[in-house]
């Protein structure tokens, strides 16, 4: 039989040896397997409910890593990782402003909000990769509107009226995003040749001067591209 004491040691050995933070999205230590209802999710009929442990990808998609379950949130969108918005106040005498990573920032607020809580989507369709789309919440938490309401996602054309509300309190009060100048992400999606994470914020700025439309502020200073100095 083995003493308490030694019992006692051993569980604060491994106590100690637990990954930090514990609480981030990215760790999973619940290990259930996620569930899907219905048939096995490549062939799930509409309405599917997909629960469990996730990790997060971007700001607008979950990976349900036991049950391999790729979610995108519904009727919203979110810049993507290596996208970059600007800062509208001056700093210093640069002719451009300061960058801000709106698809990182997008991320770590769905992370945020996610923690390390089991979230419950049900999932309705697909989108045109074949990405599951579902509304998920984290208890009563939407998640979707949780990302509006702190303006690091925008709607999409099929969302319901709840999510525009929202949106437009967001844009009022500049929250997120709403703050910066920032492209389009279906445009920024059709024109960003370079899309890994190493991508130079001056490519989003030249972007932003070129924009087909406008989901910010008017960019008034990316309409006279700044003189180049390299040559």
């Amino acid at each position: 039989m083995m003493s308490v004491a030694v019992r006692s040691s051993i569980v604060a050995l491994l106590m100690t040896a637990l990954p930090y933070p514990v609480q981030s999205a990215d760790i999973l230590g619940d290990q259930r397997p996620s569930s899907a209802e219905s048939a096995t999710v490549p062939g799930a009929s509409p309405a599917t409910r997909v629960s469990g442990r996730t990790s997060v990808i971007d700001g607008r998609t979950l990976w349900f890593p036991i049950g391999r379950h790729k979610v995108r949130l519904a009727s919203i969108d979110a810049c993507e990782l290596p996208q970059w918005a600007y800062d509208p106040r001056r700093h210093g005498e640069s002719a451009i402003p300061k960058p801000v990573p709106c698809g990182p920032l997008s991320k770590a607020w769905l992370k945020r909000t996610v923690g390390s809580a089991r979230v419950t989507c049900i999932v309705r369709a697909y989108d045109a990769k074949g990405t599951l789309l579902g509304r998920c919440s984290v208890g009563d938490r939407d998640l979707a509107l949780e990302m509006l309401r702190v303006g690091w996602a925008r709607v999409t054309s099929s969302a319901p009226a709840e999510y525009l509300t929202w949106q437009n309190y967001a844009m009022s009060a500049r929250h997120g995003m709403w703050a910066t100048y920032v492209l389009d992400m279906r445009e920024w999606r059709r024109k960003a040749v370079d899309r890994t994470l190493a991508r130079r914020p001056i490519a989003d700025f030249n972007l932003l001067a070129e924009r087909e439309s406008e989901i910010s502020p008017p960019f008034e200073d990316a309409r006279t591209r700044p003189t180049r100095t390299d040559r």
